[in-house]
């Protein structure tokens, strides 16, 4: 049968498409109860099993004001009582991963959230060590760090490094006033200056900076002022987000004007704009939104054909499990996903009950586990053999003949090819790398709300 007649999209319409961000597939509106502490039990005697090294990921839930934008899963904290309380839960739950999990070894930890280093320094230390205590930590372990610029200093930098953080992540976001105090984030550059200046000289040289498109009152000076600046800072890597105006699911985002909000058109050249900066200053485009400096590990990493992409972004990191600790952290395993408890209190009840906090996910089954690598591949290197993901898998391409069709207006407009069971994204590929991901999505559609695809 034909494919029916679809005429060929224009960049905007395909740029408004709500579709998932894709750090994981299946996304998680699509996780469920089904999934339960039982299940992430077995889950992690599995892991254990396999003797293979971890990942970990830490979620601190916690700033000291909340910006307009921010779509994390955190509150404000003025006093330091709460996040004291939240710390010695963290231990529970890492002592009940650890029963389940054995002395595995680990070869990343983030930390993020919120802001992770409100931590008071006597916890943050103690959360480390108990790690360092019931796992181990491989020699080569990369340790990274969300910051706010604003909460480092010199002395938190030390503190830092002194317990093997060897990576941090700076949130600029922007550096143009109005925009910052549209957002309710004020750092002017000297403070940024500060956090950059602070961490080299405790050690820490790994530096991304984070910066953001798409925020009220921006345009393209804006974009080419704050980008500008702080490649002058030389950061090892970028990481250029557009901002997802979700108000249904974060209402603090309804204290933004969406009347200063960037149209779709201006979104696209305000990225446009930046990744043309970045490039032009020496920086290796990775994935859709990530760019590095040529000897970084993750340059390598697309070089070798290592890249891939997880809850944090792209990422060199080869384990195959991703356990999360903390409230509403996610964790991957070979057979699914699992969310902890979203509520802070939900969270601190199951574990002081003795169980895994565990509220929801998703277990691989049918073709899952074809369709993310797919997707993945799409998102990493803009290009797939539809072939060798079904061969490993143990299909044929006759398994993505719908998924093929539905990508012919794409084609048609030049965009993409599906020559010889390939499928190469050869126009506007951080426009629509995600679109295209989208088609191979099987359970798109079936609930859950999205951002614009850029």
């Amino acid at each position: 049968m034909n494919a029916p007649f679809l005429p060929a999209p224009t960049l905007l319409d395909t740029a408004r498409r709500m579709v998932p961000r894709y750090t994981s597939y299946p996304t998680a509106p699509h996780f469920s109860a089904k999934v339960d502490a039982g299940t992430y039990g077995g889950w992690l005697e599995k892991v254990r099993e396999t003797g293979e090294a971890i990942s970990l990921y830490l979620h601190v839930p916690f700033c000291r004001t909340i910006c307009n934008y921010c779509g994390c899963t955190t509150k404000a904290a003025l006093r330091d009582d709460p996040v004291r309380a939240y710390a010695a839960v963290i231990h529970d739950e890492i002592a009940l991963l650890a029963d389940r999990l054995g002395p595995v070894a680990v070869s990343h930890i983030h930390w993020g959230g919120g802001t992770p280093n409100i931590l008071p320094p006597d916890c943050f230390a103690a959360i480390v060590q108990d790690l360092q205590d019931r796992f181990r930590f491989r020699p080569d372990m990369e340790h990274a760090i969300e910051l706010d610029p604003r909460h480092v200093t010199a002395e938190g930098a030390r503190r830092l490094a002194a317990l093997g953080i060897n990576r941090a992540s700076l949130g600029v976001q922007t550096l143009d006033p109005a925009v910052q105090k549209a957002i309710a984030r004020i750092q002017p550059l000297p403070v940024v200056e500060a956090s950059f200046a602070a961490l080299r000289e405790a050690g820490i040289t790994a530096i991304n900076a984070d910066l953001m498109y798409g925020l009220p009152l921006q345009n393209l000076d804006v974009i080419r002022d704050t980008t500008e600046r702080v490649v002058e800072l030389r950061p090892s890597r970028f990481a250029i987000f557009g901002y997802a105006h979700v108000p249904w699911m974060k209402s603090h985002q309804r204290l933004i004007d969406e009347a200063t909000l960037p149209d779709a058109e201006a979104r696209i050249r305000q990225a446009a704009l930046a990744r043309e900066i970045l490039e032009d200053s020496g920086y290796v485009e990775i994935g859709i939104d990530h760019f590095a400096l040529p000897d970084d590990p993750l340059t390598a990493a697309q070089n070798e054909g290592r890249l891939h992409r997880n809850f944090q972004g792209y990422t060199d990191d080869a384990a195959t499990t991703l356990i999360g600790i903390g409230a509403s952290s996610i964790s991957k395993t070979p057979w699914g996903f699992v969310q902890n408890a979203p509520d802070n209190h939900g969270w601190r009840r199951a574990i002081e009950s003795g169980r895994l906090p565990t509220a929801r996910g998703k277990a691989y089954e049918g073709d899952d586990r074809l369709r993310a690598d797919v997707i993945e591949e799409l998102l990493c290197r803009f290009e797939v053999s539809l072939t060798e993901v079904a061969a490993r898998h143990g299909e044929t391409l006759e398994a993505f003949s719908e998924d093929i069709r539905r990508l012919a207006p794409l084609e048609r407009a030049g965009w993409v090819a599906t020559e010889g069971g390939r499928v190469r994204i050869l126009r506007h590929r951080h426009e629509i790398a995600r679109v295209v991901a989208s088609e191979f999505d099987a359970y798109l559609g079936r609930g859950g709300r999205h951002s614009a695809a850029v």
